[in-house]
């Protein structure tokens, strides 16, 4: 007789089957296989599903778990939060005290120059957020033509209307038959390619540009060393708003508290995201340097009119001061270096003893691993995501990029990994790699 969680169990994968709309899946493997994880549990890297298997979880699930899963910590107080006030409006002036306290907590953390923070649910509408009063902004400075967003091909800014348009990445833009007006890509490493498109297109018809400090969804690019200091410069000359997307790089996912920091660049607007909470709740939003937030102060005459329902969500405010603590507290952004050197060594290891590993990079603990054929080529047909589901079924959760003619494997594990589970990451992958390997003339 079958026992009677593994009838719950198929009750489970019938009702998602029928009723849950995975968003970026696979409809059709929806339908025809179900979910293939249900989770139900996790601890540190690690999350554990319905049946028991447990797998590391090599993309901090969306690159956002940064203090790892299970933190108790995080729990207590949002049921503090919760029990006392969950949420209150922060429209027409109202606050509260958790909004208030991380605004002014993130305007320590990043640079000397942002100072304001503007609330949002989540990455996508932090990044439209950040469109839209840069645009708004123009207007107040009595230049309403400067309305052009500029972005960098291989780049995501998220899925809502305007976070779809900016992304740099076509598949995501071909998903909707109609996009918002008023946005250009250009080369994602080459600086002349952005003054060229400005001088074609008129430095005064361009209110912003955009660029994540490391391109993580487009596959973990790493942008040259003068890249984001020539790019500024670019934009100081011509008089347009630099605005930096680290959604996916900030709070210590590159080894530093924001991927910029790198560059040794200040942004005029930073959104912000994932990391913020470690996907404990729903928390993103945009920051303004001290400059541009007097000059709204100061221009502006009637109401802002942009805001979420959640903008300064209380309880949610409370779970990122309680993460950021964590992150400090416990040295997570220099474990994010050291342990992204040790990633990164695993996988040039791998590379040495792979004929069909081309590039690895990384920076932080981000990270990614390229396939090239024997001719050094990409495949007919994709590998990574075969050797995706190989590493999945041997206890390893990543990610594949086949965006742009792209073969590559990425990986972002929690800041609080460890050396030993490093290493057993490499070994899951490692070992996968030569399972789908040896099976690639039959591909």
């Amino acid at each position: 007789m079958m026992p009677n969680w593994m009838d719950d169990i198929r009750e489970l994968e019938e009702l998602d089957k029928n009723h849950f709309l995975h968003p970026t899946s696979s409809i059709q493997q929806q339908q025809d296989a179900g979910p293939s994880f249900i989770f139900k549990e996790g601890r540190g890297v690690y999350l554990e599903d319905v049946k028991g298997k447990i797998v590391i979880d090599g993309m901090s699930s969306l690159w956002n778990v940064n203090v790892g899963h299970g933190r108790s910590e995080i729990g207590e107080v949002a049921k503090e939060q919760m029990t006392k006030l969950a949420y209150s409006s922060c429209f027409a002036t109202f606050s509260n005290e958790p909004a208030i306290r991380l605004s002014a907590k993130l305007a320590e953390l990043a640079s000397s120059d942002l100072m304001a923070t503007f609330f949002t649910s989540g990455g996508s509408e932090a990044n439209d957020s950040a469109y839209k009063l840069a645009r708004h902004y123009w207007m107040l400075k009595g230049k309403p033509e400067r309305k052009k967003i500029i972005s960098r091909t291989k780049s995501y800014h998220g899925v809502s209307m305007g976070a779809t348009s900016a992304t740099g990445l076509k598949p995501f833009r071909e998903f909707s038959s109609s996009l918002a007006p008023d946005f250009y890509y250009v080369d994602h490493v080459e600086p002349v390619m952005l003054r060229e498109l400005i001088e074609a297109e008129g430095p005064e018809t361009i209110a912003a540009f955009i660029a994540e400090p490391v391109q993580g969804a487009g596959g973990v690019h790493i942008a040259p060393a003068t890249y984001f200091k020539e790019v500024k410069e670019i934009c100081v000359e011509n008089e347009i708003l630099f605005i930096t997307d680290e959604v996916i790089t900030g709070f210590g996912r590159t080894g530093k508290w924001f991927g910029i920091e790198h560059y040794g660049v200040t942004p005029d607007m930073m959104c912000f995201a994932k990391g913020v909470t470690s996907g404990y709740a729903q928390l993103g939003g945009v920051m303004l340097t001290e400059q541009i937030h007097e000059e709204f102060k100061k221009l502006s005459t009637g109401t802002l009119l942009h805001g979420y329902t959640y903008s300064g969500h209380a309880m949610a405010c409370a779970v990122a001061l309680k993460n950021l603590e964590l992150i400090e507290t416990e040295n997570l952004i220099g474990n994010a270096e050291s342990m992204g050197k040790e990633l990164l060594a695993g996988l040039m290891w791998i590379q040495a003893n792979h004929k069909i590993v081309g590039e690895v990079r990384g920076l932080g603990l981000m990270a990614a691993i390229e396939f090239v054929d024997e001719d050094q080529k990409k495949f007919q047909t994709p590998v990574s995501p075969l050797i995706v589901n190989e590493a999945a079924k041997r206890g390893l959760i990543c990610r594949s990029v086949i965006f742009d003619g792209q073969d590559t494997i990425v990986i972002a594990p929690p800041l609080i990994i460890t050396k030993e589970e490093i290493g057993n990451l490499i070994r899951i992958l490692d070992d996968s790699i030569k399972e789908i390997e040896g099976k690639i003339p039959l591909i």
